[in-house]
């Protein structure tokens, strides 16, 4: 099982500042783990701008893949689908495995790593 985390890009960039993590080439690497976190660029929905909210987005996050598929226009921290615009943040959505691979239902020492991390920095 895989968890996704929204990670604000502003988030990103106060860790790397920090040299607490680095993004290179769609992989975030956290501390000094050598096991990189898949990462893709997405966007979080926060509020209607104008429009009705047709599909529904408000709350959500996508990533740009899924914004192209809808048709989607992103422009800085705004999107705007048919006839609606939204203000977003964009940021990227982080895939973290949540359980071992032999399915023990132990946390794999990366997830560790990275939630401690993660609990650190949002708390």
């Amino acid at each position: 099982m895989v968890l996704r985390l929204f990670l604000p890009e502003a988030t990103l960039e106060e860790w790397a500042a920090e040299g607490r993590a680095d993004l290179k080439e769609g992989k975030l690497f956290v501390d000094s783990s050598n096991a990189p976190f898949g990462v893709a660029p997405a966007v979080h929905f926060l509020r209607l701008v104008s429009g009705t909210d047709a599909k529904h987005l408000l709350s959500k996050v996508k990533t740009s893949v899924q914004l192209e598929q809808m048709g989607a226009e992103q422009l800085s921290d705004s999107v705007i689908v048919g006839e609606d615009a939204y203000q977003v943040v964009a940021g990227y959505v982080a895939e973290v495995p949540a359980l071992s691979a032999a399915g023990e239902g132990k946390e794999t020492p990366d997830a560790d790593l990275l939630a401690a991390f993660l609990l650190d920095k949002m708390t």
